[in-house]
């Protein structure tokens, strides 16, 4: 055989191979699309759509470190020669927050949720779920902070806002808001208390639940408002009444009064005597540094004071020193002073 024929031949048995995989190629399918994960900025910054849903997710929280000391929060430990003596409380928490948001016919469909992780000296670690309620329109069930507390607003800026106890906290409930146009809006709200505000038992005991209503009326000036609770377990009732004024866009302050009709505690009156009152303000003395007071005095002579100044070293860092005087009054007991000093990273 020549050469030219070698090739010849080469070249054919070459190209029947070449058929006889052609023949049995595999067909790759095309890739299915991806979804990518979309902002969503409808109910503000950190949303984005879970894939797949018109759902709107933010994931949060922050950590937080916190020592406190002096009189007032001094604990105390034993030493290694068998006595005692005082030192500072510190603990470390962080949490996990979740939220959603919808879109329905019956208005926004949402969700928040707040997991805490704590580890202190006294205590060791220790995990709570402290806000995990859903909310359609003003209808809002599930674990959260009292109506009575939250509809009028925080007793001020400040850490230790309970040294003279103004209302309970975490309950079950179910409630709903109303909002107008105009500054109005109105709640009501059924709730189960929990088995220990305040050193006391305040879990309903029968089908009767605690019972919230309340009015308030905000505008550009500040507010005024009014709440009032009903215990069903001692069937008695407390009430709160709060007004705030803005004089500038810097500067806010408030003042609540409290009354019960009983000297006796209940969920919705933790102070001693008939009646308490407490007032302060904020201001903001810098784009950094804002100045936190609140002053609280009750039926029992009682007096709380906290100072503090909220600086924000970097966004999301802030630096917070705070100093408190507890008098007792005529509950008995020497009067003390105490600091603490917060760091607390939000995200």
């Amino acid at each position: 055989m020549n050469i030219k024929g070698l090739l010849f031949g080469s070249a054919a048995a070459f190209a029947a191979v070449n058929g006889a995989h052609a023949a049995d190629a595999v067909v790759m399918a095309d890739p299915e699309p991806v979804e990518y994960v979309r902002v969503c900025d409808v109910y503000g910054t950190g949303y984005f759509y879970i894939p797949g849903t018109e759902t709107c997710m933010r994931v949060g929280g922050y950590v937080r470190y916190q020592a406190s000391g002096g009189d007032l929060w001094a604990r105390t430990v034993d030493d290694h020669e068998g006595g005692t003596d005082d030192t500072y409380s510190q603990y470390t928490r962080f949490t996990l927050n979740t939220w959603t948001g919808s879109e329905t016919e019956l208005g926004t469909l949402s969700t928040f949720t707040e997991t805490r992780f704590n580890w202190s000296n006294d205590s060791g670690t220790d995990v709570n779920l402290q806000f995990a309620w859903i909310q359609l329109g003003g209808f809002r069930v599930g674990l959260d902070e009292s109506e009575y507390v939250t509809f009028l607003g925080y007793a001020g800026g400040v850490i230790a806002d309970d040294l003279i106890p103004y209302g309970p906290f975490e309950t079950n409930k179910i409630s709903y808001t109303y909002t107008g146009g105009n500054g109005f809006s109105a709640v009501i709200a059924a709730e189960s208390g929990n088995n220990n505000s305040y050193g006391h038992d305040y879990d309903i005991v029968d089908y009767m639940p605690h019972v919230v209503a309340g009015a308030k009326f905000t505008q550009g000036w500040g507010g005024i408002g009014v709440v009032g609770g009903y215990d069903s377990i001692h069937e008695t009732w407390a009430a709160m009444a709060r007004l705030d004024v803005k004089p500038t866009d810097k500067i806010s302050a408030f003042l609540m009064f409290g009354y019960g009709d009983d000297d006796d505690y209940n969920f919705y009156k933790p102070w001693a005597g008939e009646w308490v009152v407490l007032g302060g303000g904020t201001a903001q003395v810098s784009e950094k540094a804002a100045v936190n007071l609140q002053v609280s005095y009750d039926d029992a002579e009682e007096l709380g004071v906290a100072l503090n100044v909220a600086y924000d070293l970097v966004p999301g860092f802030t630096i917070t020193p705070e100093v408190n005087y507890y008098d007792p009054g005529t509950l008995g007991g020497d009067d003390a002073f105490g600091g603490i000093i917060r760091f607390q990273r939000s995200f």
